[in-house]
């Protein structure tokens, strides 16, 4: 049904492309039969808004990935910093929920761990909707933020560090095998929002997956069962995506980078002091709407970074 669903919305989506392009000629004609210049406008605009769209639509079609449709999970952590990287992973929470709320994704923290002055330390999302692995995937990596400080007194220029990693739902189709003798589950009380309840009990839940050395969490559900449940679904999330990364050296090149949240191994810079700039690092994409990107509008380097690993793939088969 999920299949059926995409091919519908993207038949649909393709002749209502057909009408309106129709529609937008039909206008500009009509217009330049009768001198009537703002008829003609109108007709013009309608094409530029449909260029745009098309262009989209052109790129959506090539998220044929093995995971690219799936839902995902989105980490956030931390890096160099402390309690300014904190802040800054916190605005990074801010920016990925806006973005999805844009797009019309259900976004879900399953796990978040507070800072002990401001923002957070680390959280995880699952974002769930058409294309989100798809999509998401171009932002794993670390992000860099220039700014004056508002923790330090002297108003001084601070740098700091926070990760994102990106990996896809796995579906049931997908066959995970994991040998539980291989994974440490601990079990510890919950903190945040949820009253006396998470103060408790020991309902939350941490699974490490000790071969690999990948940990998961959840804290969310009231009850420990349902948080273990949900530690496995990403473990074998996790797992899978490591076995992409096996046969994608591009996939492969951002896991490397993530092993240090530091300097030399950022995706992206926000500079907000001394001037406004974001600038992608990986496909040179660059704006000064900081505030815009910070408010979600990740779509010019999302593509960006989609249409630069498409490319990359498609040399590799014309060069192999």
């Amino acid at each position: 049904m999920r299949e059926r669903t995409q091919l519908e919305n993207a038949i649909t989506g393709f002749r209502k492309l057909e009408k309106d392009l129709d529609d937008a000629v039909t206008l500009v004609e009509l217009g330049e039969m009768e001198g009537d210049e703002p008829t003609v406008e109108e007709g013009l605009a309608a094409l530029r808004i449909l260029q745009a769209d098309t262009a989209k639509r052109q790129l959506e079609s090539l998220l044929s990935g093995e995971a690219d449709g799936n839902d995902c999970y989105i980490e956030i952590n931390a890096g160099a910093g402390g309690t300014e990287a904190q802040d800054w992973a916190s605005i990074l929470l801010r920016m990925y929920t806006r973005w999805c709320e844009q797009h019309n994704y259900k976004v879900e923290v399953l796990e978040e761990s507070d800072g002990e002055e401001a923002g957070i330390k680390s959280v995880t999302l699952q974002v769930t909707g058409l294309n989100a692995y798809g999509w998401l995937k171009t932002e794993s990596g670390v992000h860099r933020l220039v700014r004056i400080s508002p923790f330090d007194s002297a108003a001084r220029r601070h740098t700091s560090f926070s990760s994102v990693w990106v990996y896809p739902v796995v579906d049931d189709n997908i066959e995970i095998e994991i040998n539980e003798s291989d994974c440490r589950i601990d079990t510890y009380r919950a903190s945040g929002a949820g009253g006396q309840h998470v103060n408790r009990t020991e309902s939350a839940v941490r699974i490490t997956h000790l071969p690999t050395g990948v940990v998961v969490a959840c804290q969310t559900q009231r009850s420990q069962h349902q948080n273990r449940d949900s530690c496995w679904k990403m473990l074998r999330a996790r797992l899978y995506e490591l076995e992409l990364q096996k046969r994608e050296a591009a996939s492969q090149a951002e896991q490397e980078a993530k092993t240090d949240i530091g300097w030399g191994h950022q995706i992206r810079s926000y500079v907000l002091q001394p001037y406004q700039m974001v600038k992608d690092l990986r496909t040179g994409v660059e704006t000064s709407d900081s505030q815009g990107v910070l408010d979600g509008d990740l779509d010019p380097f999302m593509a960006a970074s989609l249409a630069q690993k498409i490319q990359g793939y498609a040399d590799t088969l014309d060069n192999p």
